[in-house]
């Protein structure tokens, strides 16, 4: 019985940096030579552009510069085979290429098949798709390749097959979304089961704008069972062993990392996501609004854990509304993460503006207008603070306000990225324990007061709204499980929360589409994933 030892290379890429990519492939490559004996590295789709490159694709310098990087990794000539995956153009048409160079050729390539075009999606719009399996030796072993989305059809595998491969190599840039780990190993080890061959997944790690790439590379045998994990968001290389008795392939149990719990999950994925977005785009640092209430003391303590206390600002932006609780709350938590803070009142803002209003406002009663300005002089001071200091500003509004439009444009939606734009409020509360579980700084109090966004005299978000845990059903059904409102009525909501519910979420799509973008962490995010006219006549009830 003979070995091939692999290493998974869970790396985190930048889109379009095909010299940076190019460079930490070879950086990959020569550090696990020199580390010990090496068949065969396995890097993630699309390695070299980055995932997804969007309309880069369509830039006419794109097949010079994978040319160049190709023939840089060829070039190389090590003795080691480098599995990757690039788009390469061949009789005219753009391919999703996975292909194989060792010893300075380039020895196999294949053509992804199955071409995935729904969600966050679309590569109908770039690539043309593959027909035919690629099968090649791999120290003695057939070896198939493949490309991600192929994984989760049986054709590709039954090719395989046929053409009589013994190993799947699969190459992936897939995003999370909550319990998406469990979703491909079932379908992985049903392609095993068929196949009869174990399957190599390496998958992607990193943020890129709202998609976050969860890592958990993990190699199935034929009967179905993980033999090696990878750890989840974790950068790194990984070492497997597979065995070859010239008739059957087979692996040892390795290294099985446990698959973090849902909450765990959601909160690595939002942490990795604000990292990766706050320095792939380089900037010093983030400066937020810390009001005293749960959103942004959720978003203060992530925006720490991605980028450290020394580059996390908070700013208080008091007004006559705001609780003494508020104020010493939004204080103990900067202390207790030890971050920069200041408080600066809005109420000479807030005055100059309505007296420079006068006229206009004149015989008008007081409405959400007084509101409305509130929260755009604080937008206003986090703006100036951002240019002056070259800090980006974190919004801090969650999933169930920007559905229903509880956000002033230019207010709290002026920023450049909200990490919470993905996460309904109940989920806010849970990850808000959690992280207290992994050292309490987000006080107590803030997580148990009703929440209020302190515009008016003793103001609670369900004066207005119905109870969290029943607005995010509604919103769960209608906004991600597409029910009209009269089936979500058939599920025993009230009638007129229900109505009252779309209605808000169907007016505030002109919002959505001005709102900073955020990190995806359900099947149905606002951005990508969900794609409405804003001027449109469709009935709520359909």
């Amino acid at each position: 019985m003979s070995q091939l030892q692999l290493i998974l290379a869970q790396i985190n890429t930048l889109v379009g940096d095909i010299p940076g990519n190019t460079a930490k492939v070879l950086a990959v490559a020569r550090t696990a030579l020199a580390q010990g004996a090496v068949d065969a590295i396995v890097f993630p789709e699309l390695t070299l552009t980055g995932y997804p490159p969007e309309d880069l694709l369509l830039r006419p310098s794109l097949g010079l510069r994978i040319e160049r990087a190709l023939q840089e990794l060829i070039s190389a000539n090590l003795p080691v085979a480098l599995v990757i995956g690039y788009p390469r153009i061949s009789n005219g048409r753009l391919y999703n290429m996975a292909g194989v160079i060792v010893d300075g050729k380039l020895v196999a390539e294949y053509a992804k098949q199955c071409l995935p075009n729904y969600q966050v999606f679309d590569e109908k719009r770039y690539f043309a798709a593959g027909y035919s399996p690629c099968v090649f030796d791999l120290k003695g072993i057939p070896t198939a390749l493949s490309v991600c989305e192929d994984i989760w059809f049986p054709e590709p595998m039954a090719q395989a097959s046929a053409a009589g491969a013994k190993l799947m190599l699969n190459l992936n840039a897939s995003p999370y979304h909550q319990g998406k780990q469990q979703e491909r190993e079932a379908v992985i080890a049903q392609r095993a089961r068929e196949g009869q061959m174990p399957v190599v997944y390496t998958n992607l790690v990193g943020g890129q704008d709202e998609l976050v790439f969860d890592g958990g590379s993990v190699v199935i045998d034929t009967s179905g069972s993980a033999r090696f994990r990878a750890p989840s968001f974790a950068d790194g290389q990984f070492p497997v062993s597979v065995e070859w008795d010239q008739q059957q392939v087979s692996v040892p149990l390795q290294t099985l990392e446990a698959i973090p719990d849902n909450i765990a999950a959601v909160y690595q994925a939002l942490v990795l996501g604000m990292r990766d977005y706050v320095n792939k785009n380089r900037f010093k640092g983030v400066v937020l609004g810390l009001s005293g209430g749960i959103d942004s003391a959720l978003t203060l303590a992530m925006a720490v854990d991605a980028l450290g206390a020394d580059r996390v600002e908070a700013v208080m932006m008091p007004f006559r509304y705001t609780s003494d609780l508020s104020k010493n709350d939004a204080a103990d938590e900067a202390a207790r993460l030890g971050v920069r803070y200041s408080s600066i009142s809005i109420e000479p803002m807030y005055e100059a503006f309505v007296a420079a209003l006068s006229d206009e406002f004149a015989g008008t009663k007081r409405d959400t207008t007084e509101e409305n300005l509130q929260a755009r002089c604080r937008g206003v001071l986090l703006m100036a603070i951002s240019n002056k200091k070259g800090y980006m500003v974190l919004t801090t509004g969650n999933k169930s306000e920007m559905a229903v439009g509880y956000s002033t444009l230019y207010g709290d939606m002026a920023g450049g990225f909200d990490a919470l734009k993905d996460v309904p409020k109940t989920l806010v509360f849970a990850l808000s324990r959690y992280r207290n579980t992994l050292g309490e700084v987000i006080p107590e109090t803030v997580i148990t007061r009703p929440p209020s966004a302190e515009l008016a005299p003793d103001q609670k978000d369900e004066d207005s709204l119905p109870p969290y845990d029943i607005l995010d059903r509604i919103l769960e059904l209608y906004v991600e499980q597409d029910y009209s409102a009269e089936a979500i009525i058939d599920e025993g909501f009230n009638r007129e929360q229900v109505e009252r519910v779309v209605r808000l979420v169907d007016v505030n799509e002109y919002k959505r589409r001005q709102a900073p973008v955020g990190i995806r962490i359900t099947q149905r995010g606002f951005g990508r994933d969900r794609r409405y006219p804003i001027t449109s006549g469709w009935k709520m009830g359909d």
